[in-house]
């Protein structure tokens, strides 16, 4: 007698649920990353140190990556190199107001020297912008003019840290890179891929 229904065999899963591909979240924090450097406008402020830090914790709490291969086209290490960035990112952001603000983290010594006398110049416009005036309130106009040169300052500043950001991030793209790797092929010749 023969059988009406056509049997139907499962396909064998080539690979575990979600071990093809790197976690979404590496995305979703890479993105937000993104959007806080586009976002940064003037001076760099602890905030962005905030942000680079949850986004990092995030990261660390969340990650998953593949099973550990040698292979150069896998998914464990277009995983590995998603994250490594997104980390180098992310310690970017969180790093920008320090290296802003912070000589003996980045020295830039020409342009701290060059950002100071952008604040002396901004000093200068704010009292001839005021014209007559100046003379009527001394306080006032000295204190408008410490304003606009700090802000100048901060400003020059922060442009010239944001030029130099990415070579701390790809910098820290690199070490955490290269450090995983060799962690999880430890753990993978151990026997337990750890996670």
């Amino acid at each position: 007698m023969s059988d009406p229904l056509p049997r139907v065999t499962p396909r064998p899963a080539s690979v575990a649920a979600g071990d093809d591909a790197p976690a979404p979240g590496v995305i979703g924090i890479g993105l937000a990353a993104v959007l806080t450097f586009a976002l940064a406008q003037g001076s760099w402020q602890w905030f962005a140190t905030f942000i680079g830090v949850t986004l990092l914790a995030v990261l660390v709490a969340f990650q998953r990556r593949a099973a550990w291969t040698p292979d150069l086209r896998s998914a464990y290490l277009r995983g590995l190199v998603a994250y490594a960035l997104v980390v180098g990112l992310c310690v970017a952001i969180a790093l920008a107001p320090l290296l802003q603000r912070r000589a003996w983290l980045f020295p830039m010594p020409g342009t701290r020297a060059e950002c100071g006398l952008m604040g002396r110049y901004e000093a200068l416009q704010a009292k001839a912008a005021l014209g007559g005036l100046a003379g009527s309130d001394g306080a006032a106009v000295a204190y408008a003019q410490e304003v606009q040169a700090r802000k100048a300052v901060a400003e020059c500043l922060a442009a010239t840290t944001t030029l130099w950001l990415p070579v701390y991030g790809v910098g820290v793209a690199v070490l955490v890179g290269v450090v995983v790797w060799f962690r999880d092929r430890a753990g993978a010749r151990r026997g337990g891929f750890g996670r």
